[in-house]
C-alpha cells in the first residue's frame, strides 16, 4: 500500500504552500542520490519525497488527493516517474520551483543559453596623476591605453580571410553539452570550443584566432576642474572590444593627485605656511601669499595677507573663495594661510644692541603668555612632589 504523502514529508494535512516547500527542500537535498553515492535506498526514497511533493504542490492535485488519496491522482498510485505516472515528468521541474532555475539547470538537464552570441568587451581601468594645479583648473590630457581591438584582417572573427568560423561538431553549435551522471543528466560549457558554439579551422595569421589584437587608443580625456585624489572618469564605449560584433566595455580613469611642494589640500581648501617677519608679526602689517593661478586670482599668482599686530606662529588667516573650485558647481574653498614667525639669525652687534634696549624696554610684556605658563607650570611640578602650589 502506497505511503501518505503527509507522511513522507513529515507535514500535517493543513500545511501551506511554505511550509510544503520548505519541508521538500530538506528532504530532497538529504536524499538526493549524488549526495548519497547512488544509494539505491536513497534513490527510492528521494523518488518517494518528489513523488509527494509534485502532487501536494499542486492545487488541484492536492484537493482530489485529500479527498480519494492515491486514487484521485495517479488511478491507484503509482510512480511519477514511470510510464503511467500522472504525476510530474521531469524532476527538474521541480527543481527549477523549489531551488530555482539554475539548480534546475545542473540537475535535470535543461538546455541552457549558448554562449555564441556576441559579448560585451571588458571594462578597464586607467591611473591618471595629475599636478594640483591641473586639478585646480581642470587639463585636457592625452592617454595611451592598452586595449584589444577588432582584428582588421579577418574583421574580428578569427578565422583567416577568405574563410568562415565552423559550427561546433561537439555541441553542434550551442555551446553548451550534457553528460550522464546516474540518475541526472549534467550541462556544462563544450570544452571542445569553450562555449563559443564555433571553431576556426583555419587561424587567421595576424590575431591567431582570437579575432581581436592589443593595441595602444590614443584618448583625449578632459579633466574637470576640481576633482581630487580617487576621483574616478567613466568613459562610456572605450573599453575592450567585444567579441562576434558585441559593444565596447568602458574605461574607467582613475585620478590621481601628485603632493604639492607648498600647499595642501583639505576638502575645497587649500592650506600653505607662510615665513612672518618677527617685526611684522609684532607689528603687523601685509605679506604676499602664494595661490594658485586662476581667475579668481585676477591672473596672479601672490595673495595679499594682513597680519594683525602681535601675530604668533600659528595664527590663521583664512581668505574666503580662494580655495579649490567644487567639481558639480560655482562654489569655491578658501585659502587657509598659517603664519610662521622667523626670529632674525646672524646679527650684527649693533642689531643685538638694539634688540636688547627693545627688551629691557619691553620688560615682562614681551612674553604676553608667560604668567599664564608659569602658573601651570608651577602647578604641574607642585603635583608631581606632592606640594601644595602657592
Amino acid at each position: 500500500m502506497a505511503r501518505d504523502y503527509y507522511e513522507i514529508l513529515g507535514v500535517e494535512r493543513t500545511v501551506d504552500a511554505a511550509g510544503l516547500k520548505s519541508a521538500y527542500r530538506k528532504l530532497a537535498m538529504q536524499h538526493h542520490p549524488d549526495r548519497n553515492g547512488g544509494c539505491e535506498e536513497a534513490m527510492a526514497r528521494f523518488k518517494e519525497i518528489s513523488e509527494a511533493y509534485s502532487v501536494l504542490s499542486d492545487e488541484q492535485k492536492r484537493a482530489a488527493y485529500d479527498r480519494f488519496g492515491h486514487a484521485g491522482v495517479n488511478g491507484g498510485g503509482g510512480n511519477p516517474f514511470g510510464q503511467g505516472g500522472a504525476g510530474f515528468a521531469d524532476v527538474n521541474d521541480i527543481f527549477s520551483q523549489v531551488f530555482g532555475e539554475a539548480f534546475g539547470d545542473v540537475f535535470g538537464g535543461r538546455t541552457g543559453r549558448s554562449q555564441a552570441g556576441p559579448r560585451r568587451g571588458s571594462d578597464l581601468r586607467y591611473d591618471l596623476e595629475i599636478t594640483l594645479e591641473q586639478a585646480y583648473k581642470g587639463a585636457d590630457v592625452e592617454i595611451a591605453v592598452p586595449t584589444t581591438a577588432a582584428c582588421e584582417t579577418c574583421e574580428g572573427s578569427g578565422a583567416k580571410p577568405g574563410t568562415k568560423p565552423v559550427t561546433c561538431t561537439t555541441c553542434q553549435g550551442a555551446g553548451r553539452v550534457r553528460t550522464a551522471n546516474g540518475f541526472f543528466q549534467v550541462e556544462r560549457t563544450c570544452p571542445r570550443c569553450g562555449g563559443q558554439g564555433q571553431m576556426i579551422a583555419e587561424p587567421c595569421g595576424t590575431c591567431h584566432g582570437h579575432g581581436q589584437v592589443r593595441k595602444n587608443r590614443k584618448l583625449q580625456l578632459k579633466v574637470p576642474a576640481g576633482v581630487d585624489d580617487g576621483s574616478r572618469i567613466r568613459l562610456s564605449g572605450e573599453g575592450d572590444a567585444g567579441q562576434r560584433g558585441g559593444p565596447r566595455g568602458d574605461l574607467y580613469v582613475f585620478i590621481s593627485v601628485t603632493p604639492h611642494e607648498l600647499f595642501e589640500r583639505d576638502n575645497l581648501d587649500l592650506l600653505v605656511t607662510v615665513p612672518v617677519p618677527m617685526t611684522v608679526a609684532a607689528l603687523g602689517g601685509e605679506i604676499d601669499a602664494p595661490c594658485l593661478v586662476s581667475d579668481a586670482c585676477d591672473g596672479r599668482c601672490k595673495q595679499p595677507v594682513t597680519v594683525p599686530a602681535g601675530a604668533q606662529t600659528g595664527k590663521t588667516v583664512r581668505i574666503k573663495g580662494k580655495g579649490m573650485p567644487h567639481l558639480n558647481g560655482r562654489q569655491r574653498g578658501d585659502l587657509v594661510v598659517e603664519l610662521f614667525v622667523e626670529t632674525p639669525t646672524d646679527l650684527t652687534p649693533h642689531q643685538k644692541e638694539l634688540l636688547q634696549e627693545l627688551a629691557a624696554s619691553l620688560g615682562e610684556s614681551q612674553t604676553p603668555r608667560n604668567t599664564s605658563f608659569a602658573g601651570k607650570a608651577k602647578r604641574f611640578w607642585a603635583d608631581i612632589l606632592g606640594e601644595t602650589a602657592q
